[in-house]
């Protein structure tokens, strides 16, 4: 199982009724799982911390986020590089190999661009993504820098509603910038490689649960793993009726996955 964490299991950080029941089912059950999420305003240490206060039977090693496979990239891919940093939340401590510079942000942040940047890196959106940070971004973009951007998530459920993300920033700086982002989470092909290579677990035999049509379901669907949307978190039925395909199961949220599970091991499902 590869099961997303913001609207799946959570909205702020609180767990949706009947989440934390159906994740201990699959512990029991000795179902392989891991927690895959966009989210970087925390680090995995913190993630795990929080859901096990709120009664998840998960530890660190059970969570791949955005930020730790986009280290993992920029290891492989740029290495040496000098990296801008612009997010929303500190997450530097999955950030392990990445050399960082100042971020656009910073109170201290220099007037003037620092020519060495190779990379600028951009996360999850906040107040953090104002005109003076965006337009140094810009400007580093144009001297040469590449990008690289955690997801292209255009918002995310909160406590008070939806929120806007980095997907409503990105396409700008990048047509702005005559440039075209490297993406290293959902919904990229090699996060859920990553992913699945952290189970050591067979595509077809995989499920992705999450509330996202396009970046948690069809993109799964895409490289061979089953795609079970949740009508929570982020669930829209106007995205659902435009998405560009159909997921191959919609569930009323993430308590009824246990239900389904055991429908499909009998081949009733």
């Amino acid at each position: 199982m590869l099961i997303d964490i913001d609207g799946v299991l959570t909205v702020s950080w609180e767990p949706l009724p009947g989440a934390v029941a159906a994740v201990e089912w699959l512990r029991a059950s000795g179902v392989p799982f891991a927690l895959v999420t966009n989210t970087t305003s925390r680090t995995r240490a913190s993630i795990a911390g929080r859901l096990a206060e709120a009664g998840f039977p998960v530890a660190e090693n059970d969570i791949l986020t955005a930020p730790a496979v986009t280290a993992a990239h920029l290891r492989e891919h740029h290495p040496r590089a000098r990296c801008l940093l612009l997010n929303a939340g500190d997450i530097r401590d999955d950030l392990t190999g990445v050399t960082l510079v100042d971020a656009p942000d910073a109170p201290d942040a220099p007037a003037g661009l620092d020519p060495d940047v190779d990379v600028v890196v951009i996360g999850g959106a906040g107040p953090q993504f104002g005109y003076d940070a965006l337009n140094r971004v810009f400007r580093h973009l144009r001297l040469g820098a590449r990008l690289v951007a955690m997801h292209r998530n255009l918002y995310w459920r909160t406590a008070d509603g939806l929120d806007l993300d980095t997907g409503a920033f990105l396409p700008g700086l990048e047509r702005a910038a005559g440039v075209e982002a490297e993406i290293t989470g959902k919904p990229s092909a090699a996060f859920f490689a990553a992913a699945l290579s952290h189970l050591g677990a067979d595509p077809s035999r995989t499920l992705m649960v999450g509330d996202d049509i396009e970046s948690d379901v069809l993109a799964a669907q895409r490289v061979g793993v089953t795609g079970v949307l949740v009508k929570t978190g982020k669930y829209l039925p106007e995205t659902h009726r435009a998405a560009s395909g159909t997921p191959d199961h919609v569930l009323d949220s993430f308590a009824d996955l246990p239900d389904l599970l055991e429908r499909l091991a009998t081949g009733s499902g």
